[in-house]
């Protein structure tokens, strides 16, 4: 049985933090108190997390179905320029959890963290679907394996 766990839900041991995403804060994006407005940022975080899980799983049918407590820390103003970074954490047999971190590329401190998001691989039905999946994979790594 430990075995059979262990290959549906493999724990990546190094998971570096990856930035792709920047939003420069617009005034649009501020709450009252003039700092970036906490929803603004959770859809930001739910989109980044979602294409993420898309291309790793290479399905468009993925769901956001949990995200763990979230950590504001800090915030951001307008004209600042924050990070958003996705990690995987572990794949499970129809899921990836990810974690989350933002941060303020100016003030250099952290705005959000968030340990577990985990997404939900669907099928065309709209139910979970095993995806296949066990590590991170790089689009290089695909290309080079389909040019074999």
């Amino acid at each position: 049985m430990k075995l059979l766990v262990k290959n549906l839900c493999w724990n990546i041991k190094e998971n570096h933090m990856k930035f792709h995403t920047r939003k420069w804060i617009k005034p649009e994006d501020l709450n009252a108190n003039n700092s970036l407005f906490g929803e603004r940022l959770l859809a930001w975080i739910d989109e980044e997390a979602a294409l993420y899980a898309i291309i790793q799983l290479e399905n468009q049918h993925v769901v956001t179905k949990y995200m763990s407590s979230i950590n504001f820390m800090s915030s951001a103003r307008v004209n600042d320029i924050i990070e958003i970074g996705i990690a995987p954490v572990k794949f499970g047999k129809t899921s990836l959890t990810l974690k989350c971190e933002v941060r303020n590329k100016m003030t250099r401190q952290t705005i959000i963290t968030i340990d577990e998001i985990i997404m939900v691989n669907l099928g065309k039905d709209g139910q979970p679907k095993a995806h296949g999946k066990h590590r991170i994979e790089y689009v290089k790594d695909r290309l080079e394996a389909q040019s074999k």
